[in-house]
């Protein structure tokens, strides 16, 4: 089975949409098989979004540096979800990272709305409630980041039969 990370950022604690977005993950047939809230430092986060994702170099060290300050305004959610290509099933159930344009249906679609223009011109970052595992090389980078082989838990659900399909 393929594991992807997840991070409900601050906006989606503070919104109080977690227990929302986490029912839409499991009632598609993922299983959370490690979760935590915390406070990451500086450090962890510029591992995560530069070291990791290239951020930086992708989209310049202001939005870097926005997006930075923006994580620390609270604690996030953690979260590796299991199933069958799971880091392409959440991508999708997510929706495009600019909240305008994700398409309804999508977490973002449904629960954000703010364009990298508006963020950009008022040197905010951008709330767009969580982060989603670009590929499967990446999502095992950032999940080796975030919890320790312990912490990630292995477990039999009723469901396997229909979401993972196992006999």
């Amino acid at each position: 089975m393929e594991q992807t990370l997840i991070l409900l950022k601050p906006d989606a604690l503070q919104r109080a949409l977690a227990g929302e977005i986490i029912t839409r993950f499991e009632r598609v047939g993922l299983k959370i098989v490690a979760a935590k809230i915390i406070k990451p430092s500086k450090e962890q986060y510029f591992h995560h979004y530069e070291t990791i994702g290239k951020m930086i170099s992708r989209r310049g060290q202001e939005a870097f540096d926005v997006t930075l300050d923006f994580m620390q305004e609270g604690p996030i959610l953690a979260m590796v979800l299991e199933g069958i290509e799971a880091v392409e099933v959440v991508r999708k159930m997510v929706g495009t990272t600019e909240p305008k344009a994700a398409l309804p249906g999508t977490i973002r679609g449904d629960y954000s709305h703010i364009s990298f223009t508006y963020a950009h011109q008022n040197a905010l970052s951008l709330p767009n409630l969580i982060h989603a595992s670009g590929d499967p090389k990446e999502a095992k980078q950032e999940i080796a980041h975030w919890f320790t082989k312990e912490e990630i838990f292995d477990y039999d659900t009723v469901h396997d039969k229909f979401t993972q399909g196992k006999k």
